[in-house]
């Protein structure tokens, strides 16, 4: 056991892992990552990258699993919708997908001894978190992607829509931040 012990203090003091998981990349580096992540996507997958779609997904199969039916819904008109609905969790791969992005997150978080369990400081806090949440998503839902899919895809694929979204997602951040800084800071 001690021995298991020291090779993760080594571990935690090699310069290589300082750079890869303790230090924050450089914008270039993140850059650079996540075009390389897109064209790996696009070329395994043969589709742009993205988070939402998959979570109306979800969010459908809660629905039918309660006693709903979502099969007549609008958004689900088309062949490969319908199949979409009829797909299990393993089999879906935006759902595995969302799985690495979510584990993902948290390992890098954890590598980077930066996880942190705060307390809620007040009701108004824990509205706040809320309902942003459920704007931010009603809002991707609405442009049809979040930042990865409406933004990040669509510049990829040379699409206006993308550089639109864009600029009203930088429009929208200053709004928020304007609020935020006025009524919860």
């Amino acid at each position: 056991m001690n021995e298991l012990k020291e090779f993760f203090i080594k571990l935690g003091d090699h310069p290589i892992y300082k750079k890869l998981l303790k230090e924050p990349l450089t914008y270039v580096a993140g850059a650079v990552l996540l075009s390389v992540f897109q064209i790996a996507h696009f070329t395994v997958f043969g589709k742009g990258w993205g988070v939402t779609s998959t979570f109306a997904v979800w969010g459908t199969w809660v629905y039918n699993a309660l006693g709903g039916d979502a099969g007549s819904w609008a958004y689900y008109a088309s062949e490969k919708m319908q199949q979409e609905l009829h797909t299990g969790f393993l089999a879906d791969g935006g759902s595995i997908r969302n799985l690495g992005i979510i584990f993902g997150a948290l390992a890098a978080t954890l590598f980077a001894s930066q996880f942190k369990i705060k307390k809620i400081k007040t009701l108004r806090q824990v509205v706040a978190a809320i309902l942003g949440g459920l704007f931010m998503g009603y809002g991707a839902r609405l442009a049809n992607g979040c930042n990865i899919g409406a933004l990040f895809t669509a510049i990829a694929s040379f699409s206006l829509s993308g550089w639109v979204f864009g600029a009203f997602l930088l429009v929208g951040a200053f709004i928020g931040s304007k609020l935020l800084a006025k009524y919860f800071m």
